[in-house]
């Protein structure tokens, strides 16, 4: 594991979400969190947290599998005035993104949280410049968490 990686067990949902909180304080504009793991790994939950931590109503967060996005304002005190939520389940390619406006998404400045990352390809910025989180499952409520983050940035999980 490198120096940019963190990894965890949480159990239960409010860990994940106090997990979220602790990277949720090292983003700023333009960030993007590349989120992965199987259906029911939490990604959603995790999105949850973020939200909570950048001052949105974290209980109008639901997954925007069928609108593809979900835009939650913040209230800025984190200096993101914007979560936009992204669901790439259903999509067949990074085309099919850029179709869809990803260049206005990423370009207005608010922190992007993509579930399903891997479906995005190469229109996500490269892994060493981005936010990525993986989520397995560990049990019944327990998640294995990892979470890496882009060269020269830092997150306090202490």
């Amino acid at each position: 594991m490198s120096e940019r990686a963190h990894s965890v067990t949480t159990h239960g949902e409010g860990q994940t979400a106090a997990l979220a909180a602790r990277l949720a304080a090292a983003l700023r504009p333009g960030d993007v969190v590349a989120l992965r793991g199987e259906l029911g790994a939490g990604k959603t939950r995790f999105v949850r947290g973020l939200a909570a931590a950048l001052g949105a109503d974290s209980t109008l967060v639901s997954s925007p599998t069928f609108v593809l996005a979900n835009h939650y304002a913040c209230d800025g005190s984190q200096g993101v005035a914007e979560l936009v939520h992204i669901d790439a389940y259903r999509v067949r390619s990074a085309e099919e993104l850029e179709w869809a406006g990803w260049d206005a998404l990423a370009a207005g400045g608010a922190v992007l949280a993509v579930e399903w990352a891997e479906r995005a390809g190469a229109i996500l910025p490269p892994p060493g410049e981005r936010f990525e989180v993986l989520l397995e499952h560990a049990g019944e409520e327990s998640r294995r968490v990892t979470v890496r983050w882009p060269r020269g940035r830092g997150v306090d999980f202490s």
